[in-house]
């Protein structure tokens, strides 16, 4: 099955050691990380894996940030299905864990307003936080072992609340806010 683990409060000072290393290797061009996923949202079930949005100054900085991250651990998979995006991933070199997504991109891709909007949506939102709760529990339990057929199965669900919470930001002239790891949800 999909591990699905129950909300670990300790998730978001994983983020923050992870983003520090980042910042302390030096990635030049590197403007900001966000904790993004079901890790970044207080109570909710995740798979105990840290995704990290990573927004760089130029496509040039991006690209050339690949030495510094793979030296840092990170499996560089280039755009890995989304032309706009830099995806790596960093695994426990000791037990082979995965333990961080990282998905690049440059400021102002359209991509980093959709998550970011996505995540603060559930961080507001309790009743949307207990839906998609639901949607991640039957999805694993019908999808057990299969990780594409799981983020298949919940994509229609995400994509929804995805164009909601754009639409919502866009109404209110906001924008998702940024880094919000250490802010606390409303009920």
């Amino acid at each position: 099955m999909t591990q699905i683990h129950a909300p670990d409060p300790g998730w978001p000072a994983l983020f923050e050691l992870e983003a520090t290393r980042w910042r302390a290797a030096g990635v030049e061009g590197l403007i900001d990380i966000h904790h993004i996923g079901s890790t970044a949202v207080a109570g909710l079930p995740a798979k105990p894996i840290i995704d990290m949005l990573p927004v760089f100054s130029s496509t040039e900085r991006l690209e050339q940030a690949r030495a510094p991250l793979e030296a840092l651990g990170y499996d560089w998979l280039g755009p890995y299905g989304l032309p706009a995006r830099r995806y790596c991933r960093r695994d426990d070199p000791e037990s082979g864990t995965r333990l961080f997504h990282a998905h690049c991109y440059v400021i102002g891709a359209p991509d980093i307003d959709r998550h970011l909007a996505f995540r603060d949506a559930l961080r507001g939102n309790g009743a949307l936080r207990a839906g998609y709760s639901a949607v991640k529990g039957r999805c694993a339990a019908l999808h057990p072992g299969d990780a594409e057929g799981y983020g298949a199965c919940k994509s229609d669900w995400i994509a929804k609340v995805e164009a909601r919470a754009l639409a919502d930001a866009t109404q209110l002239g906001q924008r998702p806010a940024p880094s919000l790891s250490a802010e606390k949800d409303t009920p």
